[in-house]
């Protein structure tokens, strides 16, 4: 790697080229990824510990997306319909997610959070929000400015690689 100077005979920083910036930045957002998933676990053990983060997960779906069929639910959470029947299973037994008829459809059953699902997926968030609210408060301000301006930047290069139909794929049912 060449060492450049300024006009000012002071060490600049060196030239990378794309590749590895781009793999920096891969493995920072890695490491920043491997933060989330900590801040959620323990979000989710202050608040129920006998849940799992993929019950959350699930829990988080049917809170953000409202009722909903299976299919739907799969589908958003990307698994088969089976592995989401047996974790809707566990949670109805918990009393965290209820199960309807759909009024405008016999054969379709309809999911929904109960209210203890709906106050168990708001604590957690809430308190995952204000952990990760500590973390930036750390960061000087400019830095935070920053931080916005990229985290914009990499929301809008993801949303090009999701498709339309992900993207509109409803997951509510209006009975």
């Amino acid at each position: 790697m060449k060492q450049y100077t300024h006009r000012d005979g002071e060490a600049a920083a060196p030239k990378r080229d794309a590749h590895e910036t781009v793999e920096e930045v891969t493995a920072a957002l890695m490491e920043t990824s491997r933060l989330f998933v900590a801040i959620s676990a323990r979000s989710l053990a202050a608040t129920d510990p006998t849940l799992t983060l993929p019950q959350l997960r699930t829990l988080v779906v049917l809170h953000s997306h409202g009722a909903g069929k299976l299919a739907a639910l799969a589908a958003a959470l990307e698994v088969n319909a089976s592995t989401a029947l047996r974790m809707v299973d566990r949670l109805q037994a918990v009393g965290l997610v209820d199960r309807q008829i759909n009024p405008a459809n016999r054969r379709e059953v309809v999911l929904r959070l109960t209210p203890a699902g709906r106050h168990l997926v708001e604590n957690v968030l809430a308190h995952r929000s204000e952990e990760i609210g500590t973390i930036v408060a750390r960061l000087p301000t400019d830095q935070r400015t920053g931080l916005i301006k990229a985290l914009r930047a990499l929301i809008a290069a993801a949303d090009e690689l999701i498709s339309d139909a992900q993207r509109n794929a409803p997951l509510v049912v209006t009975p």
